[in-house]
């Protein structure tokens, strides 16, 4: 049965849609692992004979990413601009340690709109580099043009790590499965290596 899969054109037909509605959900609320969902799909246009799959599946994870980081910037700037500010304010302070946004202003001051890019491909570097860009009062249309390239090199990159799932594994569940592996790794690292530098981690060792 794990053999027999859908048609192509069924595929495309729901994985598209999804693809898109799940990046743009995990932009606005970050609870979907949506760089997983890109390899993922990266995995199965791999195993697909459609010429432009994976041009597909990388432009449809750009723009949805686009969409979803410009509609919560544009969300978190009503709520600057209100005396009693937003749900959606107060949800991007309650994500971004008060460290993170420190640094993330200090690196927002230094390279401008550039550290989008980087923020993107770091483990939970979006929503202090996001937050540090409404507290700047920075326009709707500069955080834009900083955030289309940011949105491209997300997608390309894990794009890259579905197609390295895909290409190793002859079957495309075993591909996804690589994928997924390897992109929690990535995320994951970060995050367990800044806890090992911790003063008390090391006193506790």
């Amino acid at each position: 049965m794990t053999r027999e899969l859908p048609p192509e054109s069924t595929q495309q037909a729901v994985g598209y849609p999804s693809l898109f509605l799940l990046v743009a959900l995990g932009a606005l609320v970050p609870v979907v692992p949506t760089g997983a969902v890109v390899s993922s799909a990266a995995v199965v246009a791999v195993h697909q004979t459609a010429p432009f799959a994976l041009l597909f599946v990388f432009l449809i994870a750009s723009l949805a990413a686009f969409v979803g980081d410009v509609a919560l910037y544009w969300l978190g700037r009503r709520g600057v601009g209100s005396r009693n500010g937003s749900r959606w304010l107060a949800a991007l302070r309650g994500r971004a340690a008060p460290d993170r946004l420190e640094q993330a202003q200090e690196k927002l001051a230094e390279h401008g709109v550039t550290v989008l890019v980087l923020s993107r491909l770091m483990p939970a570097g979006r929503i202090p580099v996001m937050l540090a860009c409404l507290l700047a009062r920075m326009e709707l249309r500069r955080f834009m043009r900083g955030d289309a390239p940011a949105c491209l090199a997300w997608a390309a990159t894990y794009g890259l790590i579905g197609i390295l799932g895909g290409s190793l594994f002859a079957q495309p569940w075993q591909g996804v499965v690589a994928a997924v592996a390897l992109t929690v790794l990535v995320g994951g690292a970060p995050a367990v290596w800044r806890r090992m530098r911790q003063p008390g981690t090391r006193r506790r060792a």
